[in-house]
């Protein structure tokens, strides 16, 4: 009788579910730790908010740690910025797609001797892009620092030799635009860099950012309580039949 239930045990079934459940669980937890940095990042967001922009130069020279310059306020001299070489990035606002304009600016003291701006979006059908010719004339920006992005598997080849890129790669970019030692971080200008040209738009700190990241918790771990309690009835009834 013992080696005939043993024979009949579901043990295929049993594996699957119980690979499931693993994987089920691995994601809800997943997404539970997704949902504790998208809380971080929107309090530091709402904290920003108010926040008054600090010189960029102390900011940079105090910080050894990248990590802690992601999503500081800054303000910065830059000479000649507003006709300065420029690579550009694909991005997306209010739904349309465009071109994210990515520049040098010269820092005069501090660890870094660059910092790449993030100037702002130009909408793909404008085909709008501001003059590129040597000026000493200074541009103020005020924006906000951050961390480079990190290439992803869905996230297209940037084409340097074009100047084109769709990630925030700085060593490329800062290669390109021929800028030493840059900081290890990008500023993204909140305030126009091009005055005369309406269409590049500064593209300001993000506030309608979704979380989302409850909803999958609960949907990951629903999943797999209804599996186990599934895959729990069916063994009772098993059972019940030996």
């Amino acid at each position: 009788m013992t080696s005939d239930r043993r024979a009949r045990f579901p043990i295929g079934l049993t594996i699957t579910v119980s690979v499931c459940l693993v994987i089920l669980c691995g994601l809800g937890t997943w997404q539970v730790q997704r949902l504790q940095w998208k809380e971080g990042l929107l309090a530091q967001i709402a904290a920003l908010q108010a926040a008054p922009a600090r010189p960029a130069l102390p900011a940079l020279a105090a910080a050894f740690d990248p990590l802690k310059l992601d999503f500081i306020r800054v303000e910065v001299d830059c000479p000649g910025l507003a006709t300065a070489k420029f690579v550009e990035m694909w991005g997306v606002k209010d739904g349309a797609p465009g071109r994210r304009l990515i520049s040098a600016c010269p820092l005069p003291s501090g660890p870094y001797r660059t910092l790449l701006v993030d100037r702002g979006f130009v909408d793909e059908s404008m085909g709008v892009r501001p003059p590129v010719q040597a000026s000493d004339a200074t541009v103020h920006v005020i924006g906000v620092l951050r961390l480079a992005d990190k290439r992803n598997l869905f996230a297209p080849p940037d084409d340097p030799a074009h100047g084109k890129f769709y990630t925030r790669d700085l060593r490329a970019m800062a290669t390109l635009l021929g800028a030493p030692d840059p900081a290890p971080v990008f500023l993204g200008a909140e305030t126009a860099t091009n005055p005369g040209v309406p269409e590049l738009v500064p593209s300001p700190l993000p506030t309608d950012i979704p979380n989302n990241h409850l909803q999958y918790v609960m949907t990951w771990f629903g999943l797999a309580v209804a599996l186990a309690g599934v895959y729990s009835a069916m063994l009772s009834r098993w059972l019940k039949t030996q």
